[in-house]
Parts: structure tokens; C-alpha cells; sequence
């Protein structure tokens, strides 16, 4: 039997490419015929094939064949929390080091207008 952490990690393996969230991401609004992930990955059918493979292995994603076509539908709802959840916390993490930036500009400028004011009083006369 696989460990909790075996299945985890397989998991987050099959979630850590930018093409198989991007394949999440489309799923998230509904299936998706495997042509239509196709044209939105922009690979070889092969290279979406595989993507799909490895999310489909890890249980994220499921498929169902009819007729000619295959069709890509999520089977696991949580990943639309989680990946909302990733999404806030990069949010955040931006504002927080853009406002590090910010505070570094502040305090470069405020370095320069103390030294000029020390220069009009004359202190480094």
C-alpha cells in the first residue's frame, strides 16, 4: 500500500510542470476534448498525451473515451482550492516584496535629503 506521503508527493510530481497546470486550469471550467487541450498546451499530441498521462497516473484527471474523440474531465475538485490558494499567497508575496522596494527607495531617498540638509546647514563644510 502507498504511504500518505507517497501519494502526496505524487501529487504535487504530477502538478509541478507549467503545461499540466495550464491542462488543470482549462479542466477547471469543464472537459475538454484531448484536441482542445492540444491546441491550448500548443505541443505535439504526444507531448499533451504524456502531460495527460502523468496527471491522469496521480488520479487529478480522469478520461472517457466516445467515439472518435477522447475527452479530459477533473476528478479531483480540490485542486481548484488549492491552486486558488497558491495564487493568493504569490499575490501577497509580490505586494510584500514590492513593498520592501519601496521601503529601500524611501529610505535611499531620505539618506540623500538628510545629507542635503546637513550640506545647507553646513555640517560637511
Amino acid at each position: 500500500m502507498v504511504s500518505k506521503h507517497e501519494f502526496r508527493s505524487k501529487i504535487f510530481k504530477a502538478l509541478g510542470h507549467p503545461s499540466r497546470i495550464l491542462l488543470v486550469d482549462a479542466l477547471l471550467e469543464g472537459e475538454r476534448c484531448v484536441c482542445e487541450l492540444r491546441d491550448l498546451v500548443g505541443a505535439d499530441i504526444s507531448t499533451v498525451s504524456k502531460h495527460l498521462s502523468v496527471l491522469r497516473e496521480a488520479g487529478v484527471v480522469g478520461r472517457e473515451k466516445r467515439g472518435t474523440n477522447v475527452y479530459y474531465m477533473l476528478r479531483m475538485e480540490c485542486v481548484k482550492g488549492f491552486l486558488h490558494c497558491v495564487d493568493r499567497f504569490n499575490a501577497r508575496r509580490t505586494e510584500e516584496y514590492a513593498c520592501v522596494l519601496c521601503e529601500g527607495a524611501r529610505s535611499s531617498k531620505s539618506e540623500v535629503r538628510s545629507h542635503e540638509s546637513e550640506a545647507e546647514i553646513g555640517i560637511f563644510e
